[in-house]
C-alpha cells in the first residue's frame, strides 16, 4: 500500500507547512497531502481550516489575510508560517507525489497551473462534487479523487460520474462493504483516510486497499 502524509504527517510535524512537507519526505511517504484555499490577496495556499485560529497565532478567515499576513503568522508555535501551495510544490521532490485537497470551489484553474508546472505526480482531492467538476474543466489531464465518509453520498457511482481516478473514503466504508472491490472493478483506486493503527492498516490491506492516509509516519510498519 502506498503511504500518504496527511497534511505533512501532522502528529509529528506542523500541518500544513513546508517543515511538515520536507518532513514527510524525509520519513518515507510515498505522497504528501496538503489542503488549500484562497486567502484575500488571491493565492492558492496551504491551511486546512476555514480560519486561522486553531492552528496559529493569528485569528480570522483566511479569506481575509494577505499572503503577506498569512506568513507573519507562526504554525503551532513552530515559527513556520502558512505557505503557498507554490512554495510547498517547491519543497516536493519529483520522486514524491502529491495530494491537493479543495477545501472549496474556485480554485481549480489556479492548481492546475502550478501542478503543470511541477515534476511529480499529484492528484487533486475534494469532498464538493463541484470543485471536482472545475477541477475536470480546468486540465481533465490531472487525477482526481471523490473524498467521503458516507454510503448515502455513493461513493463509487459518484466519482465514476465525476471521473475521478480515486475514491478517498474514510476507512470504516471499506471494512463495512464492498467498496475496494466496487471502486477496483469501476478501473478506480482507494486511498483511505486517516489510519491511526497499524492493525487496522493491515486489515485495509487485506481488503485491498491501495493507499492509506496517515498522521503518523510509522503506520505500516
Amino acid at each position: 500500500m502506498r503511504l500518504i502524509a496527511h497534511r505533512g504527517f501532522a502528529e509529528e510535524a506542523p500541518e500544513n507547512t513546508v517543515s511538515a512537507v520536507e518532513h514527510a519526505v524525509a520519513a518515507g511517504a510515498d505522497v504528501v497531502e496538503v489542503d488549500v484555499r484562497r486567502c484575500a490577496s488571491g493565492e492558492v495556499v496551504v491551511h486546512h481550516d476555514e480560519t486561522v485560529d486553531r492552528v496559529t497565532d493569528g485569528s480570522g478567515a483566511v479569506a481575509d489575510h494577505t499572503l503577506a499576513e498569512l506568513q507573519a503568522l507562526s504554525v503551532l508555535g513552530s515559527g513556520q508560517s502558512v505557505p503557498s501551495l507554490a512554495q510547498v510544490l517547491d519543497a516536493l521532490p519529483a520522486t514524491i507525489g502529491v495530494n491537493v485537497e479543495l477545501k472549496e470551489t474556485g480554485l481549480a484553474a489556479d492548481v492546475a497551473a502550478l501542478l503543470a508546472d511541477h515534476e511529480g505526480e499529484a492528484m487533486v482531492s475534494s469532498f464538493q462534487e463541484a470543485a471536482l467538476r472545475e477541477m475536470r474543466e480546468a486540465d481533465s489531464t490531472v487525477p482526481t479523487a471523490y473524498l467521503t465518509d458516507r454510503f448515502r453520498d455513493c461513493p463509487v457511482s459518484t466519482a465514476r460520474e465525476l471521473g475521478c481516478s480515486f475514491v478517498h473514503p474514510h476507512y470504516r466504508l471499506c471494512l463495512l462493504s464492498r467498496l475496494v472491490e466496487r471502486a477496483h472493478d469501476a478501473g478506480m483506486e482507494v486511498n483511505v483516510w486517516t489510519i491511526r493503527h497499524g492493525a487496522i492498516a493491515r486489515l485495509l490491506a487485506v481488503r485491498g486497499v491501495d493507499g492509506v492516509t496517515s498522521d503518523r509516519s510509522g503506520i505500516l510498519d
